[in-house]
């Protein structure tokens, strides 16, 4: 079963953490420091690979089910964003929703890579 990095709403905890359909949870991890992470019209993160100036990105490693991910996960996942290959921060590679290329004509997207974490960027907003 492919290992999927996920860092946004199906996090355990999350609103759309269901459709892992029992999914088991491998690692809590993070990115390579080369992404850019963004939040895409308040509405969910997304990651960008960079050549300079990446940050590392928490989240989760799933073992999800080939058909789960066909099924339920990747269908609810914005137009935003796109399935994709990263570099977690032990060197090894995993699936995971990536901004879709190019991104010309998307919702408001706001840099959000100082917060590291979807969860900790909801957090500083509410608290502002």
């Amino acid at each position: 079963m492919p290992l999927i990095f996920l860092n946004g709403g199906a996090m355990r905890g999350g609103p759309l953490h269901h459709l892992l359909d029992g999914a088991p949870l491998v690692a809590e991890t993070t990115t390579a420091a080369r992404y850019r992470f963004y939040s895409v019209g308040d509405q969910c993160p997304a990651l960008s690979p960079v050549a300079h100036g990446g940050t590392e990105v928490h989240g989760e490693v799933y073992d999800v089910p080939m058909d789960v991910l066909r099924d339920k996960l990747l269908p609810a996942e914005p137009p935003e964003l796109e399935l994709g290959v990263i570099e977690l921060a032990d060197g090894t590679s995993s699936l995971a929703m990536v901004l879709r290329r190019p991104c010309t004509s998307y919702a408001r997207l706001t840099d959000i890579s100082e917060h590291g974490s979807w969860t900790d960027y909801k957090k500083a907003k509410e608290a502002a």
